[in-house]
């Protein structure tokens, strides 16, 4: 089994393969090695959190969640409630514009929203209550409702896939189809020129960008970009990122591994940091569609079977003030955690054998899509594998980099055919912490993510959820919510951690919150 702590040795070993730097890059550029390779670049067509961080670069959206999660006028310059709740009216700030210069319009966001309401959980949530948009003028639209939606601007700011804004003739894209010209009105705009799927990613800073006056608070506030270039380089080798920070040669890295923080605190030029206390969820997902896991019995015996222990050390070390056991679909520190559920998680392979016998398995083959350049990723597939083959399950690790995951886990296909069984991602807990929010406990169907569970009953307690009452009817539905996800298996939750972003202290100025955001950092 991949044992991480071996990258400790060449961490110590490793040189970068490159040549001396040049000095002169400094004062206009900064150096910043992802989570992950980005090969996805539509944030609205994947929920990939790399993706989603690139989105905050090229893109702006209508409002924003502060450090509060409280939603903020952003491209907004305010809105009116009309009509006892029916009409919202959103009016844009003055002197917006798209990266090729056009002006951005009540059209180009009223577009927006309605390809988002057709790809994000919560959107969708908001298009089953919209009734009708009008273009008032270009920069005033109106949102007419079929019942009031108190949550909506929480809905189009929220931090994971939030309702991006870009040009209405990008926007009309099929919602299953990606869009492939990167035409925002961010900060920053995408060099496509310089793409390189694999290697390296570039941005520039976008003069015609005016941010807000009031100060940055996650997606809120003023998004000063104070580097002309941002140069993101995929270095899926965590050794070789390891030494290309301490040698200076990159600025940031937004994820090193557990097993290298050691080595990076014995840097004096390196600061490591909290940048989200709230923490992110380690998942595993499986695909309800084809078999064995469209045998419910089945599915519980992987349930049965998951040991979150094991799962945490081997992606996050053993250092347990980094991470915590979490059997629970809602995370802890989230309004509707109400314990852990171990008589659905018994972490028992005894447990998890003699369900299995008794669940009508047919030895179907379990392929298991995993990456093999994500270290908060790929361990989890392979305790993953060694547990369930344990179970008795017949299981092929199918290991490739995070790009072809994110590709092959949209096929709906059997696993003969380029399909899959299972695969993991992590996730921000608050951005898991709500029904309207979550995609671990939807019940959408093949309109849903990636998984495909199918409950009404779970749909239905969202929408109870969504518009109880008082605060006492919102906890009973979400517990009731969560408890069904969890018996039905829409997803296994793993554990929960904390990350440590590292950084040269030659910058300053970090931005705290859900994504590596491009503003407020410089150099010091």
């Amino acid at each position: 089994m991949f044992d991480r702590r071996t990258l400790m040795k060449g961490a110590a070993a490793t040189l970068v393969a490159a040549p001396a730097l040049a000095q002169d890059w400094r004062a206009s550029t900064m150096r910043f090695i992802p989570q992950a390779n980005l090969s996805s670049l539509d944030p609205i067509w994947t929920t990939a959190t790399v993706t989603n961080n690139h989105g905050y670069y090229v893109y702006d959206t209508l409002y924003a969640a502060d450090m509060a999660f409280k939603a903020q006028p952003q491209m907004a310059e305010g809105h009116e409630v009309l009509d006892n709740g029916l009409r919202w009216r959103i009016k844009l700030r003055a002197g917006l514009k798209f990266h090729d210069g056009e002006t951005v319009r009540s059209q180009d966001c009223i577009a927006s929203i309605m390809r988002w309401t057709q790809r994000d959980s919560f959107g969708q949530l908001v298009g089953r209550v919209i009734d009708s948009t009008q273009v008032v003028d270009d920069r005033t639209f109106d949102i007419k409702l079929k019942r009031p939606f108190p949550l909506l601007l929480d809905a189009l700011g929220k931090p994971d896939t939030p309702a991006f804004i870009m040009p209405e003739r990008h926007a009309k894209t099929e919602a299953t189809k990606q869009v492939t010209e990167m035409v925002g009105s961010g900060p920053y705009r995408f060099v496509a020129g310089e793409y390189n799927s694999g290697s390296r990613v570039v941005y520039e800073k976008f003069d015609g960008y005016v941010p807000r006056s009031e100060p940055a608070s996650r997606g809120a506030g003023g998004k000063v970009a104070y580097f002309p270039r941002i140069e993101w380089h995929i270095l899926p080798d965590p050794s070789t990122a390891a030494n290309a920070i301490i040698r200076g040669e990159m600025d940031w890295w937004e994820r090193p591994p557990a097993d290298l923080q050691p080595l990076l605190a014995r840097s004096r030029d390196i600061t490591r940091e909290v940048t989200d206390p709230s923490g992110r969820v380690a998942i595993m997902r499986l695909n309800h569609l084809q078999a064995p896991f469209n045998n419910p019995k089945v599915r519980a015996a992987v349930r049965m079977a998951a040991i979150q222990e094991d799962y945490m050390r081997a992606t996050q070390g053993d250092d347990t003030s980094a991470w915590q056991v979490c059997r629970n679909l809602w995370p802890k520190g989230t309004p509707y955690y109400s314990g852990e559920q171990d008589d659905l998680m018994p972490q028992s392979i005894d447990k998890a054998k003699a369900a299995l016998q008794a669940s009508g398995y047919n030895g179907e083959k379990v392929v298991i899509i995993n990456p093999t350049d994500f270290p908060d990723i790929g361990p989890l597939g392979q305790v993953t594998a060694d547990i369930l083959k344990r179970v008795g399950l017949n299981v092929e690790l199918a290991e490739t980099d995070w790009g072809t995951v994110i590709q092959r886990r949209g096929s709906r296909e059997p696993v003969d055919k380029g399909g899959w069984s299972i695969f993991h991602t992590t996730g921000p807990a608050p951005g898991w912490g709500t029904p309207a929010t979550s995609l671990l406990v939807r019940g959408q169907g093949a309109r849903g993510w990636f998984g495909w569970w199918d409950s009404p009953k779970a749909e239905a307690l969202t929408e109870e959820w969504l518009y109880a009452p008082d605060e006492a009817g919102q906890q009973k539905a979400a517990r009731e919510l969560g408890r069904l996800a969890l018996e039905e298996v829409a997803t296994v939750p793993l554990g929960q951690f904390t990350l440590r972003t590292a950084y040269r202290k030659t910058l300053t100025g970090m931005p705290h919150g859900s994504a590596p955001y491009p503003w407020s950092v410089r150099r010091a």
